[in-house]
């Protein structure tokens, strides 16, 4: 009886973790397309892709900038088709959650990048991409506004999923409004449509915004992960 004990116990075990197996993969393929930010292990920005084409542990990353991803640090071990540790960091839509992964990738061709031993170190409820540090103007017009004014703000940091503002114009956890911003001055102005999650008072003046893009296009989201990148590189 004993050793059927032992043997059932073992045999329970077993199957928690092959359960186990298929639930990692499980969750894995639901993040596949999933936009992520690709960190070295000291945190530093290499570049922006798209997860895709999820199997098992492995995927690949499709990277949007054309600009040279990984630092130099990296870079001699790429060349020699070394694999790099990293750390990503994702949002998935579906799910409205924060994803945080861990791999090894190699190049296999200009802006493809292979994933192996792709593991979820962590999901959290939350807004995902880097928040940037900024200070610059910005302009905020209320939808229907009648006569068409405009408010100025500043744009304290920003990430694809939204921002964060400071202005002496009190406004509301819900209101809306479209924020018009140029994040790099040899680019065109961009509008986005925000709506205000979280208000913080400093002052009877001053006010403090946390906010979410709204109605964002895929081709929006991707233009705004690229000027980011682009702020990263040149902070």
């Amino acid at each position: 009886m004993k050793l059927l004990g032992i043997f059932g116990n073992k045999a329970e075990k077993g199957a928690a973790r092959k359960a186990k197996s298929i639930n990692d993969l499980k969750a894995l393929e639901i993040y596949s397309g999933m936009r992520v930010v690709v960190e070295d292990q000291e945190g530093q920005v290499l570049f922006i892709a798209r997860l895709q084409d999820l199997q098992g542990d492995t995927a690949r990353l499709y990277q949007y900038s054309d600009t040279e991803a990984i630092q130099d640090t990296d870079a001699e071990a790429v060349r020699h088709k070394e694999s790099v540790q990293v750390k990503m960091r994702g949002y998935n839509d579906h799910k409205r959650t924060a994803v945080f992964m861990e791999g090894t990738i190699s190049q296999k061709q200009k802006h493809i990048w292979q994933v192996e031993d792709l593991v979820i170190t962590k999901v959290e409820n939350e807004r995902f991409f880097s928040r940037f540090d900024t200070d610059i103007d910005a302009v905020i017009t209320m939808p229907g506004s009648r006569d068409g004014g405009e408010i100025s703000c500043r744009l304290k940091n920003i990430s694809v999923g939204g921002a964060g503002l400071c202005s002496g114009y009190r406004y509301y956890k819900g209101d809306r409004f479209f924020l018009k911003v140029k994040l790099l001055e040899e680019k065109p102005v961009v509008t986005l449509y925000c709506e205000v999650l979280r208000v913080i008072e400093k002052d009877p003046d001053r006010f403090e915004y946390g906010c979410q893009f709204l109605e964002l296009t895929e081709a929006g989201r991707e233009e705004i992960a690229r000027e980011l990148e682009e702020v990263a590189g040149r902070a």
